[in-house]
């Protein structure tokens, strides 16, 4: 029952989590960061509490970002296992997984992530030599806007960070949350008052979900003009990847067949805007993995992403199609 009511919140928040949140209403998610899937209690981000949460924590950390009205147990795999427990056993990462309102505007939880690390690192128990960020769908993005904000801040965090790992990520933005926008627009402008009505209904969709349209990943980027525009590229993205981070990239397509591929990508993710303008900005073929046959839930708790992910943060080459 609680798994259940976690996923019934996780999409409440996703669809309306911003007005949860302003109306104070105790139904909208705090973020948090938890030392295991589906756990009860968070984590008090001091060092005392934090040691006693986390004897056996390591200098290696992971922190696992789920996406849009979804829980950490997006992560779970078909065995129990998941992400983040996996890198523990093979790499001996502390994992720790970041639960939070999907519905709120994606650089308010960027700034949200930043300052939690902020303090993770001020309050963990022994010295951090790195930190892996792994991403899916929105968290990507989530992360992609902490890292700007961290790097705009000063803070000492970002040092820490090594990798940053996106699984399913809408870099360039989603076009049927831009669809979406334009129908909305167009039913403004007919003249009928049930029209209307439609149209204010679907026009309540969460900040976040609108900020998905174009990965919008600070406040003043959701001010940029675009027009009708509901194409996969935007060029005039503000926020690049940082260089001084490693970059890896998973996308997945639901098919094969290439006009399948570029319709469709993942099934809520176009597989030009999980890869494309990333990879021509300077990150290394390796770094770059498109899986078929997979949707975009599918690709958080695969067994051959995972094992993508654990040879990149073991420093080595992703495995050969079908060897996981």
């Amino acid at each position: 029952m609680g798994r259940k009511l976690d996923a019934s919140l996780a999409i409440l928040n996703g669809v309306i989590g911003d007005f949860l949140e302003k109306t104070g209403n105790g139904l909208a998610t705090e973020m948090s960061l938890f030392a295991e899937v589906g756990g009860d209690v968070p984590l008090v981000l001091q060092r005392g509490p934090l040691a006693q949460r986390l004897p056996a924590a390591t200098g290696r950390v992971v922190v696992l970002v789920h996406g849009l009205m979804t829980t950490e147990q997006i992560w779970t795999m078909a065995d129990g296992t998941d992400y983040g427990a996996r890198l523990s056993r093979d790499l001996g990462y502390t994992p720790l997984y970041l639960r939070y309102n999907s519905g709120r505007q994606i650089g308010e939880n960027g700034a949200g992530l930043s300052d939690a690390l902020a303090a993770l690192t001020d309050a963990y128990p022994v010295a951090i030599d790195e930190i892996v960020l792994l991403g899916h769908s929105m968290g990507g993005l989530v992360v992609r806007s902490a890292c700007h904000l961290a790097r705009q801040d000063g803070r000492a965090w970002l040092s820490r960070v090594k990798r940053a790992i996106y699984i399913g990520t809408p870099h360039l933005g989603a076009p049927m949350e831009r669809i979406g926008r334009v129908v909305t627009s167009a039913l403004r402008v007919v003249d009928d008052p049930y029209t209307r009505l439609v149209s204010d209904i679907a026009n309540l969709r969460s900040a976040g979900i609108k900020d998905l349209g174009h990965a919008d990943l600070r406040p003043e980027d959701r001010a940029r003009d675009r027009g009708w525009s509901i194409s996969v590229t935007d060029p005039r993205h503000p926020v690049p990847l940082l260089p001084e981070i490693e970059h890896y990239l998973v996308a997945a397509s639901v098919a094969e067949h290439p006009l399948l591929v570029a319709l469709f990508g993942d099934s809520i993710v176009p597989l030009e805007s999980a890869t494309a303008g990333l990879d021509g900005a300077g990150l290394p073929p390796g770094h770059v993995r498109h899986l078929p046959r997979l949707s975009h839930l599918a690709i958080a708790r695969s067994p051959e992403v995972y094992e993508t992910v654990r040879a990149w943060c073991a420093g080595e080459a992703a495995p050969a199609a079908g060897a996981s």
